[in-house]
């Protein structure tokens, strides 16, 4: 049993001052005014130091674990090193509940990376679900990205669902000329970023991608009644027109990650899907690819949710960012990395906010020099997984 105190509370609904919260087991028991709740010998006091307490983070999109185990484009870590040491990185920023976003990504000429390859990806997906049963750090989940020219793996994909391995899918399409890559030259921008290419070799990479044979609508829509069926939340990715919109809405799309314009996230928003902006985006002033401001959009109420997407630590800044530089409300943040990802994947009846018989995911977060945000204390599961004791 663990009693917090000494800590200002995000509720989904105030920041609560002068209250206690008591864990017992993996649960957050009561919340009560200081003073009020008794404890006994096995109870260990944590004290906040007016520190916030807030849920755990709710990654639903980040392509870490593929830094982590392929540091270099030759260099293949081992996947259990990998997986063990990117938990111990994601709970010191703050991330209890990862959807490690893998992509089933058929083939690039200009950015190959090793962990991509099926059998790859295959070493991957059983490491997470084989941390469902032992000793582990954080709750790790599946995010299931799928390229839909990668028509070989079809059958592979409808494994995983059926073997209850996938918790989330997207559907993916990097065809330049459209999605985040409407604007050719900032593909071929990209393309040069890797790769010392020349003009003609770039736009036959272009010609080949946009020529490429891609998944029909009724393949499409198959994987997706096969993830309804299995209670599986289906995303779409890089929206770029209410037409798409629509299109993917009829396969049960409920989540629009990194949609293109303002316009679209909007219009995404007024047909009830929840929206997703990456949290580098806020601290990098807006988007690598030239696309949606994160910022502005947060500001418009267009973006529900903020993911990781390559940068773990951005998630913590990103929010206390919104809340310092444009003012907006500490609570409603919070929520874009914890209930509103909840919600969004189902979760939300048992994490995702603080309040009387959920999980215990808490994070205490202080504030150094004067203004920088850290976090001092995880729990998952009513556990104390972490504390940080900075010193001066």
């Amino acid at each position: 049993m663990y009693l917090i105190t000494n800590g200002r509370i995000i509720t989904e609904e105030a920041i609560l001052e002068g209250f206690d919260l008591l864990i017992i087991e993996d649960k957050i028991e009561r919340i009560a005014m200081q003073g009020e709740l008794e404890n006994d010998e096995y109870t260990e006091i944590i004290d906040a130091e007016g520190g916030y307490i807030l849920p755990g983070f709710i990654d639903l999109h980040s392509d870490y674990i593929e830094h982590m185990a392929a540091p270099r484009p030759t260099s293949l870590m081992d996947f259990h090193l990998s997986i063990r040491e990117a938990e111990k990185q994601l709970i010191s920023h703050g991330i209890t509940t990862m959807y490690h976003s893998l992509s089933l990504y058929k083939s690039t000429e200009y950015a190959y990376k090793p962990i991509r390859e099926p059998e790859n990806v295959r070493k991957f997906i059983d490491l997470i679900e084989q941390t469902h049963s032992s000793k582990h750090l954080v709750r790790h989940r599946f995010h299931a990205r799928f390229e839909i020219d990668n028509v070989e793996e079809i059958e592979n994909l409808k494994a995983y669902i059926n073997e209850k391995k996938v918790h989330l899918i997207s559907f993916m399409d990097h065809t330049p000329g459209q999605g985040q890559y409407r604007d050719l030259e900032i593909y071929k921008h990209t393309v040069r970023g890797y790769n010392d290419l020349s003009d003609e070799a770039i736009q036959g990479i272009i010609v080949k991608h946009q020529q490429k044979e891609k998944v029909t609508i009724d393949g499409i829509r198959e994987l997706a009644e096969a993830a309804a069926e299995n209670g599986i939340a289906i995303a779409s990715h890089d929206d770029d027109s209410v037409e798409k919109l629509d299109l993917v809405q009829s396969f049960g799309a409920i989540i629009s990650e990194f949609p293109i314009t303002m316009d679209i996230a909007k219009k995404a928003k007024e047909k009830g899907m929840y929206t997703i902006a990456g949290a580098p985006n806020v601290l990098l002033g807006g988007s690598h690819s030239g696309n949606l401001s994160a910022a502005e959009a947060i500001q418009e109420k267009a973006i529900d949710i903020l993911c990781s997407d390559y940068y773990p630590a951005a998630m913590l800044h990103s929010i206390f960012e919104m809340n310092k530089e444009y003012g907006l409300d500490l609570v409603e943040m919070v929520k874009l990395l914890t209930i509103n990802p909840a919600r969004a994947v189902n979760l939300d009846n048992e994490i995702g906010s603080i309040r009387e018989g959920k999980k215990a995911d808490l994070l205490i977060i202080e504030k150094i020099n004067p203004d920088f945000p850290v976090i001092t204390a995880v729990f998952v599961d009513g556990k104390l997984i972490q504390k940080t004791n900075y010193r001066i």
